[in-house]
């Protein structure tokens, strides 16, 4: 076997996640455990991501070596094989007891958690522990641990409670998620129960991987500056704003950045080719997207949703004042799935407004990118967002962003208000609050902006001349880790 450990004197650091494009992917998470270890690779430090097995994921990956081994991983018999995609290291953790199931990576096949969700990614974390602990096969060890979300907020517990001398960061993606389970199964999950009422673990009475993860790891990131603030504060903590405001330190926010040659619409093959400097033939695909979802041209906007259908996104208020913006001589294309009621909702207002409104149910990858490239205008209202990638996206194709003004969403969008024209460098449309009435008084500035075609495209050509790729926030992840490295030595 050939060593990869440590190459060209790089540091190590060990990425802990249950998803990453381009192996498997249910929201944005994969997206940035898939970006972070070729950013950081320019930055001196070499990323392996440890993820799950999952069905289909090893045929992706392709040919492997076996570099770790456990007799007894939860109960059966456990590897970890190492691979190449792309730019990316894969620690694949092959347990076919825990992760060769026939549904997602989360959900079982009617939609329904997997029961032993908590056992599951438990022993991805314990895996992380155990190869911070003792390195593996081919004699790579990382001198820091960056655990992601719930799933992986255990390994900086499990490195605290086995006296492994490795550093951690736990990076929230989404607080509203926490891995919460009942107390009786802590034995099973190979944690020390002692004194659990009033220790890291408990949340109201059950178990929180997320808050054990809060209060074990030696730094907490999340992946906007503006969401970093708002998780002290009851609205947005979801019930750990009170522990994120003891910890000794503060969450820092990294913004999330895209991938500037995945995301291109000069080079994009979903889409008629285009640039800020050479923007006619987005017209082209506007015309493409009215006619995927048989939409009619008129006078007003294209907008589009790409999206999960859920009142988090806010698209419950888009459902109450689409009346108003169809009225108005907007058009809406909307490509996405969840919520059983909402998505009932727009399928009754395509029926409703044929020629204005559209629908495609599920995802789509390469629609997704016609949708960004066609549509006028992406909208993201909401309620809560802690990056977001969406509206990034669409300010690199030139859909204009209609954002709420919270997390990740007011970090990335300069609002088209009269200072921000005045100057011309409005990027987006903001809302003045996050309900019916701002989303429907944000569709009509969207247009009343329309119809200048000439502010408008300044808008969407500021917008695509933004930078949103991954290098300055893959340099504030390295300067992190050295940070955090230092002070676990000092």
């Amino acid at each position: 076997m050939t060593s990869i450990s440590g190459a060209g004197g790089a540091r190590r650091v060990l990425s802990v996640t249950s998803e990453c494009v381009p192996l498997i992917k249910t929201g944005g998470l994969a997206d940035v455990c898939g970006a972070l270890p070729w950013a950081l690779e320019r930055h001196g430090w070499e990323m392996r991501v440890l993820l799950p097995a999952y069905p289909g994921v090893a045929k992706a990956l392709g040919k492997t070596e076996e570099v770790w081994k456990s007799a007894d991983l939860f109960g059966e018999p456990a590897t970890v094989r190492i691979g190449r995609t792309g730019h990316m290291t894969v620690l694949l953790l092959d347990a076919p007891h825990l992760f060769a199931r026939d549904g997602g990576p989360y959900l079982d096949t009617l939609g329904q958690d997997y029961p032993d969700n908590p056992e599951r990614f438990a022993a991805l974390s314990w895996v992380a522990m155990e190869i911070a602990r003792d390195g593996l096969r081919d004699g790579w060890r990382p001198e820091l641990v960056h655990a992601h979300d719930w799933q992986g907020a255990l390994a900086p517990l499990y490195l605290r409670q086995q006296g492994v001398a490795v550093p951690s960061l736990l990076t929230i993606h989404n607080i509203a998620f926490q891995g919460l389970t009942q107390p009786d199964r802590l034995a099973g999950l190979k944690i020390d129960g002692e004194g659990f009422d009033d220790g890291p673990l408990e949340f109201y009475g059950k178990v929180s991987a997320l808050k054990a993860g809060l209060l074990s790891a030696d730094r907490v990131s999340t992946v906007s500056p503006r969401y970093a603030a708002e998780l002290s504060l009851p609205e947005f903590g979801m019930g750990l704003d009170g522990v994120i405001s003891t910890l000794d330190q503060p969450v820092v926010g990294i913004l999330n950045g895209i991938d500037l040659e995945v995301w291109d619409p000069e080079t994009d093959a979903a889409v008629t080719p285009y640039s800020a400097a050479r923007p006619a033939s987005r017209a082209k695909n506007r015309k493409a997207l009215q006619e995927r979802f048989g939409l009619e041209a008129g006078s007003g906007p294209l907008a589009a949703v790409v999206s999960r259908m859920t009142t988090q996104k806010g698209l419950d208020l888009l459902a109450e004042v689409l009346p108003g913006y169809v009225a108005a001589g907007g058009c809406l294309a909307v490509l996405g799935s969840g919520d059983k009621a909402i998505e009932k909702t727009f399928r009754d207002a395509a029926e409703r407004w044929p020629a204005q409104v559209g629908m495609a149910h599920g995802y789509d990858e390469p629609l997704s990118h016609l949708m960004y490239a066609g549509a006028d205008a992406i909208l993201v209202p909401s309620r809560f967002e802690p990056c977001g990638l969406t509206q990034l996206y669409g300010l690199r194709y030139g859909a204009v962003p209609l954002v709420a003004p919270t997390g990740g969403l007011a970090d990335t969008v300069i609002a088209a208000n009269p200072a921000a024209l005045g100057a011309g460098v409005a990027t987006g449309i903001m809302m003045s609050r996050v309900d019916a009435g701002g989303l429907y008084d944000a569709l009509m500035q969207l247009i009343t902006l329309y119809a200048a075609p000439t502010t408008f495209k300044q808008i969407q050509k500021n917008g695509m001349k933004a930078d949103f790729g991954w290098e300055r926030s893959a340099g504030a992840y390295a300067t992190l880790y050295s940070d955090i490295i230092s002070e676990a030595t000092e």
